[in-house]
């Protein structure tokens, strides 16, 4: 269901945005879930949600309560799937397992993740097919109201029998046990919930294995790359003209015509987004009889390698859309009562795709660095690292150095984790997906990818300052404008990690994108 906006006041007083869901367990989409990324979230549960939960409870209590076995209700887990548990233990067989199982290390995940792990779990479940009763479900609704986010440890998931170890750290508050952050501090969760009014759960059966059955982190990564990722691409573009305009590069290469002949999708919406963006600009036009025959191929082939990277993206985001609305559980309880083992839980088609992407956003950044190189190199006439007196003034060299050392990062991040494979629990699990590396390995990358693009924004903005008096194109023109409100143009040397910043921060904030749409229109 669609987001509504509500305005609660924080911590400090003031009025901050909140999205406000309606979940009843029909499909989600990237689009719906783009205002969780940003903030706190208020959720309601409609009834039908509710019903669809009620059947496939009832068909677990039966089972638990009869002789037949059936995994993770009434017998153990992975390598010990073969021990039955008799009826008065299964409680604390679920508790069981949640405890055992939140082993995570490393840094916590961040606040947005562990926000969108919450909603995806509670959308997975109301399914319908998982068991659960009301009170796990409605525990994570209230967590998620009040902003009292379990602390998850970022290691430890080898994404099958899906994210087990920061699943069972998300939940683990629920039972009384585990930390969480609420109001910016961190705290024991049994004292969070405490004042808070938030009763613990005692789990019934199944309710630990369906609570850590899942691949809720791998998704809310892919749910937070995906958003950034399809905005990013739409900057580069934008930032990628700016640097043509820049280096005084012809527009020939984005000729519809030559589209149509290598006609992938993704070069298609780059060059007419280019050619929009270029539109009315003074620059082209003043050398549009030159004698230049061809630009290098990092301005050449914007189109070619923008639009794989799009097309790409668009993969990416057909298989996390998918994922959003997905059971990840096992095993799953029919609406006939027919108890079903499978490997929904197995996370290969997310790491595969988190993998791809991850190559994808690398080769981003990589184009991007060497029209910043470009840009220092004094081509199109421009003063050598982009400064009016070279040796005195270093100018913007080394600003191309940290964009220089993300790309060589990014080239060792983007080494697929999903091709490795180490076996557990004594061979049960003898094959896992590796995704849950894939995906932080992929979040590190878009992050190194947003930095370059600040850095090509940055150096672009200042090459555009030599082509006074002539006018760059409306978007290159509007962008450079709002940039120029943030950043003045650098006649002498000066801290560029400050403007490195601020670049960046006008790049996630989304300022030179809305500004440059507000004047040529939504770009592809």
């Amino acid at each position: 269901m669609m987001p509504t906006q509500s305005s609660p006041l924080n911590a400090d007083g003031h009025r901050a945005e909140r999205a406000s869901f309606i979940l009843d367990g029909s499909p989600l989409t990237l689009e719906i879930l783009v205002p969780a990324c940003h903030g706190q979230i208020h959720l309601d549960i409609a009834e039908a949600g509710w019903r669809r939960l009620e059947k496939s409870h009832q068909a677990v209590n039966r089972i638990a309560a009869g002789p037949e076995a059936a995994y993770g209700i009434n017998t153990g887990f992975g390598h010990l799937c073969t021990k039955r548990i008799s009826p008065d233990q299964v409680s604390m067989l679920q508790s069981n397992l949640v405890l055992s199982h939140a082993v995570g290390v490393g840094p916590p995940a961040p606040a947005e993740i562990v926000r969108l792990m919450l909603l995806l779990k509670i959308q997975a479940l109301l399914q319908g097919v998982s068991g659960v009763s009301h009170a796990p479900i409605e525990w994570m609704r209230q967590a998620l109201n009040a902003d009292m986010l379990p602390v998850v440890p970022m290691q430890g998931s080898l994404g099958a029998s899906g994210d087990l170890a920061p699943l069972a750290h998300l939940v683990l508050p629920m039972l009384g046990h585990g930390r969480v952050r609420l109001d910016g501090v961190e705290l024991n969760a049994a004292d969070a919930s405490f004042g808070l009014e938030i009763k613990p759960v005692t789990l019934g059966p199944k309710e630990g294995l369906a609570l850590v059955n899942g691949l809720q982190f791998m998704t809310a990564n892919a749910v937070a790359i995906a958003v950034r990722a399809r905005n990013l691409v739409k900057i580069a573009d934008i930032v990628a003209a700016m640097s043509l305009e820049g280096l005084a590069g012809s527009i020939r290469p984005f000729d519809p015509r030559l589209q149509q002949l290598r006609p992938h999708q993704g070069a298609i919406e780059v060059a007419g987004n280019v050619r929009r963006l270029m539109r009315a600009s003074e620059i082209v036009e003043s050398h549009r009889h030159c004698n230049r025959v061809q630009d290098p191929y990092s301005l050449r082939c914007v189109p070619q390698v923008h639009g794989a990277v799009r097309d790409s993206l668009r993969h990416a985001c057909e298989v996390v859309e998918t994922e959003i609305n997905a059971v990840t559980d096992n095993p799953i309880i029919f609406d006939d009562g027919d108890v079903v083992s499978g490997g929904l839980f197995h996370g290969e088609p997310l790491a595969i795709v988190l993998d791809y992407l991850a190559i994808a956003l690398s080769e981003l950044a990589s184009i991007s660095e060497r029209r910043t190189f470009l840009l220092l190199s004094g081509a199109g006439g421009l003063p050598p690292l982009l400064t009016p007196n070279p040796g005195v003034n270093s100018g913007l060299m080394v600003p191309q150095y940290t964009a220089a050392a993300l790309v060589s990062e990014n080239k060792g991040l983007a080494t697929p984790a999903s091709v490795d494979s180490i076996p557990t629990s004594l061979g049960q699990e003898d094959h896992v997906s590796m995704g849950a590396r894939a995906a932080v390995k992929c979040m590190t990358i878009l992050e190194n990818t947003e930095t370059v693009l600040a850095i090509e924004q940055l150096c672009a903005a200042q090459a555009l300052d030599f082509r006074v008096p002539l006018r760059a194109g409306l978007g290159p023109r509007a962008a450079y404008e709002q940039i120029r409100k943030s950043i003045s143009h650098a006649p002498s040397d000066r801290i560029y990690g400050d403007d490195i910043r601020m670049s960046l921060q006008l790049l996630r904030k989304l300022d030179v994108l809305r500004c440059v749409e507000g004047i040529v229109g939504e770009l592809l």
